[in-house]
Formats: C-alpha cells, structure tokens, sequence
C-alpha cells in the first residue's frame, strides 16, 4: 500500500451516503486528526494550528477521552471540532452490528458530535444504514499515511502539496503509531497551506 493515498472523485459518486469532501467557494481545507486525544501530541497538535491560525476536526476514541479529558477539553476550548471514532477504535467489518453501534453510543456519552468517522475507513452497509440517521458519516480526500511505518516522509509531503485542493478533507493521526511521521509531515504541510492562503477550517 502506497501513501499518501488520494481518493478518486468517483468514490464520491459511488459511495455518496458519506461525506468524502466539501463544496466551497473559498481555499478552505479540512484538517482532521484521529484516534487521540493524547496527552502528550494532542497539545502539539493544537499548539502547531494555533500557530497559523487553522481549525480542524478531531475525531476522538471514546477511551482516550476517558482517560485523558483534560486534553479532550484542549481541545474544545481551543475552538476546534470532536467527532466519534468509536469508544474501542472497532474495525466495522469484523464487528457485529448491535456491537459496533453500542460501541458509537458508549463514544457518543463524551464526545458530544453529530460526526463520525469509522477506523479504517470500514464500516458495513447495515451500521451504515442505523448511524446516518444520526450522524454525517465523515471519510476523506486524502489520507496522509502518517501512521504507516514505511512511509517516506519527504516523498509524502511532495505528494500532499502536488495534489491539494480546495474542499478536501485531509487525515491525519494524533496518535503514538503515527508520532513520528506526524512530526515530519505536519509543519511542513501546514507551512505550504498557509503560504498558498488555504484556510484551515473544521467540519
């Protein structure tokens, strides 16, 4: 597998009871973070989009809020945007139905958000079907690969410039897997956005 990945603009199409991106009128980006909060790359995170003036969209494991809320609160006090990742991170396809959705719930009693991005990008037509009555199920544009453990940085980053544009909503990990790649991909990237005059906006 190959990253930073760029989702065609059929998926849209095809798979259109998910959000993969947005229409706007302006440069606007969205930057989205998942599996934190952290304690300890959640407040880099924060403290780097501060530092351009960019808001995003976190979309929190429930357990990681649970045992970190005061990072969770970082975040909300900051401006930025929660969303559901489920309380236990579940793969949609291995999980059955009532367990997935108990699981959303359970995520659903500390992160107040009616979005959701399921892990992996997996989720069943069935748990589909019962969390978009709910909830804006929320994919992506581009997947930063950060978390993988091959990933060359440099060629990363090239790609994430090539192939920006306005109304994707890009992914990116505030997560221990991914700290390392995070650390090298982020700055640079958020330096491109700011100097390309991208607003950095939350979902």
């Amino acid at each position: 597998m190959l990253y930073p990945q760029i989702i065609p603009p059929f998926i849209d199409k095809i798979f259109n009871h998910y959000t993969w991106r947005k229409e706007v009128e302006r440069k606007e980006i969205f930057l989205t973070f998942d599996d934190g909060p952290h304690p300890e790359i959640t407040p880099w995170v924060l403290s780097l989009l501060e530092k351009y003036g960019f808001k995003a969209t976190f979309f929190c494991v429930g357990d990681n809020v649970r045992k970190y809320p005061e990072t969770y609160q970082q975040i909300i006090a900051a401006g930025h945007r929660t969303g559901n990742h489920t309380f236990n991170h579940l793969k949609g396809w291995k999980t059955s139905l009532d367990e997935y959705i108990s699981n959303v719930q359970e995520c659903r009693e500390l992160v107040d958000s009616n979005l959701m991005r399921p892990p992996y990008g997996r989720i069943t037509k069935a748990q589909t079907s019962r969390l978009i009555r709910e909830y804006e199920i929320i994919m992506w544009t581009l997947l930063s690969g950060d978390f993988y453990h091959g990933l060359d940085c440099a060629k990363a980053i090239d790609k994430m410039i090539r192939k920006t544009s306005a109304g994707q909503i890009v992914v990116f990990h505030d997560s221990v897997k991914a700290e390392r790649n995070l650390k090298e991909i982020l700055p640079p990237y958020l330096e491109f956005l700011s100097r390309e005059s991208y607003i950095g906006i939350g979902l």
